[in-house]
């Protein structure tokens, strides 16, 4: 597996578990008490650090031990070349990486790509979720659908041009945002060292199918939220959830993106934390 690069990295080091299959993923361990597993979106770069430190912090303030995983091919964790980086990889690497850290029962927590994989998982093991924070998930849409929105268009074009910098990070970041000016340059350069190890494959081979006609089998209780500007996942997107599965809530926001948690940071941190305490 490929680990040598993760020392070069502007980004924390945590803790690594090498699942029974030979992957070893990175995750920083942060408080204690029911776990909440974060799971970050699949844009070049992307990492459970730069998608989420604005953000867990909290989480452990209000009293949840917070497991910020770095999904295969993504921050430090491995990044192999040979390899479908489909939904189904990613499900159960997830359901490995449990096991092999004792996590029985988790809330999952996922943007985009982890959207799509926290549905995956809730559908493919039921008994280990116990809720669903949902931010702007994948799987509601054909692929087509997704590789037409201006954000993906946009994203694919610039990693498939090569090496991307902090420059050609910003290009595709400031799509993610309603206001690009949010921008940190910190992120970007956090972005850009990792985009630069990440294979050829990663995004070709990122297969996710459309489960919508499967969400009324998922009977946890969901929080969802969504951007009305997002232009990588379809706004739409948010109704096909509420009208199917049973236990659905949204938050829908103008003048908003793709990432509410940090456009609409303290908004994002106080709905969660309310409907984590919910009983």
């Amino acid at each position: 597996m490929n680990t040598s690069h993760t020392a070069e990295l502007p980004l924390p080091t945590g803790c690594y578990a090498t699942l029974d299959n030979g992957l070893t993923l990175h995750y920083l361990d942060i408080g204690s008490g029911p776990v909440v597993v974060w799971l970050h979106g699949s844009g070049p770069g992307a990492s459970g650090f730069s998608n989420f430190k604005g953000n867990y912090p909290v989480f452990e303030k209000a009293g949840y031990r917070n497991i910020v995983l770095d999904l295969p091919g993504f921050g430090r964790s491995d990044k192999p070349a040979d390899v479908n980086y489909d939904l189904a990889f990613f499900v159960s690497s997830l359901q490995g990486f449990l096991d092999k850290v004792g996590i029985d029962r988790c809330t999952l927590l996922g943007n985009s790509l982890g959207g799509a994989i926290a549905l995956g998982a809730a559908l493919a093991y039921p008994e280990r979720v116990e809720k669903l924070v949902l931010m702007a998930p994948g799987g509601v849409e054909e692929r087509e659908t997704y590789f037409q929105m201006e954000g993906i268009v946009r994203m694919v074009e610039v990693f498939g041009q090569g090496p991307m910098g902090v420059e050609e990070m910003r290009q595709v970041m400031s799509l993610q945002l309603f206001d690009s000016s949010q921008l940190d340059e910190n992120l970007l350069k956090e972005r850009a060292a990792v985009a630069v190890t990440q294979p050829a494959n990663l995004f070709s081979t990122m297969l996710v199918p459309n489960m919508t006609e499967r969400l009324g089998e998922i009977q946890v209780p969901i929080l969802g939220f969504w951007g009305t500007n997002d232009l990588f996942n379809p706004p739409a997107g948010a109704l096909k959830i509420l009208d199917n599965a049973p236990h659905a809530r949204f938050i829908m926001l103008n003048r908003c993106g793709h990432w509410v948690q940090v456009e609409h940071q303290a908004l994002f941190n106080r709905e969660c934390i309310a409907f984590l305490n919910d009983e």
